[in-house]
């Protein structure tokens, strides 16, 4: 049984704002802010939310909600008939999305920066160790050998025209980045629409000014620490090894090392605040499998904090 536990909440003014169930109140807005409109649900099967400052809030969230369903159809695993499920069924996609496209550059980028710690085509180990668990099964080196001959980014072939694998049996799961990505494609929307004051949180978290109380708004980073970190037209994403576990015990954590094939991690969590919440939530997720030096080396403006 896949096991998850929430990492991030969020804080608006005084007023702990759970993952769900937003609430601001009338009296901890300033006049700067029209009545705060807001949204929660669930994107790529992640609890979601969104919390607006516009005159016509109510109906620029019906319009990223639909954006956000319209991009579920792109990278969703188990929507059948997403561009990603396709992909990974048929071995190849032809005239791809653009955001599909966008995606897999940013993708190869930060596989390449993070020395292939991230790398989207683990959805072979990933599957391998989700059936193991759920039939109290134990992966066996022969199985973990298959899994690991499919798994490697460069089997991966991409083009305006064509998504292809060159290795038949290739998987991808966008599972790492995709959140963030959309996280930030729904704040751009609103900044289009000329929102001034916008928190989009899809898993990851992107925002655009202040919160309700006029302040930047903050985010709760849960653990040991209990974190608040006050955030402004950024982003922030953090990844956990044990934040899904495929145990009922909650001790082996879901993040695989493509270069052994085996549930690893450095870190308990790794949180990374920088401008796109895509490249911070990829970032993060490749991040958990390195050392500390190696990821001072490659971080660059990102601000990163370890546990």
């Amino acid at each position: 049984m896949i096991k998850r536990r929430r990492l991030l909440s969020i804080l608006a003014g005084s007023a702990t704002l759970p993952l769900l169930g937003v609430s601001v109140k009338a009296s901890t807005t300033p006049a700067s802010w029209q009545e705060p409109a807001s949204w929660k649900g669930i994107a790529l099967g992640a609890q979601a939310q969104i919390i607006l400052d516009h005159e016509n809030g109510n109906e620029l969230i019906e319009k990223a909600v639909a954006e956000i369903r319209r991009l579920e159809n792109i990278f969703s695993l188990y929507l059948a008939n997403s561009e990603l499920a396709t992909l990974n069924r048929e071995g190849k996609v032809f005239n791809p999305s653009f955001e599909m496209l966008e995606l897999l550059s940013l993708s190869s980028q930060i596989n390449l920066k993070t020395g292939g710690a991230f790398d989207p085509s683990v959805q072979s180990l990933w599957a391998l160790y989700a059936m193991a668990y759920s039939e109290g099964k134990t992966v066996t080196m022969e199985q973990l050998a298959r899994a690991k001959y499919v798994t490697g980014w460069q089997y991966v072939d991409y083009s305006s025209s064509k998504i292809s694998f060159t290795r038949k049996g290739v998987a991808l799961t966008l599972n790492g980045i995709a959140q963030g990505y959309i996280a930030d494609k729904i704040r751009d929307l609103f900044k289009r629409n000329g929102v001034e004051n916008v928190l989009v949180n899809t898993g990851e978290i992107a925002s655009i000014g202040a919160a309700p109380s006029g302040k930047k708004w903050r985010v709760h980073l849960k653990g040991e620490r209990n974190i608040d970190m006050p955030l402004s037209d950024g982003a922030i994403a953090t990844s956990a090894p044990l934040g899904t576990s495929f145990d009922e015990n909650g001790k082996v954590g879901h993040i695989l090392d493509p270069r052994c094939g085996k549930p690893s991690g450095n870190w308990q969590e790794v949180s990374v605040i920088t401008r796109s919440a895509a490249l911070a939530d990829g970032l993060s997720t490749g991040f958990t499998l390195m050392s500390e030096k190696q990821i001072m080396r490659v971080k660059g403006n990102s601000e990163v904090l370890l546990r």
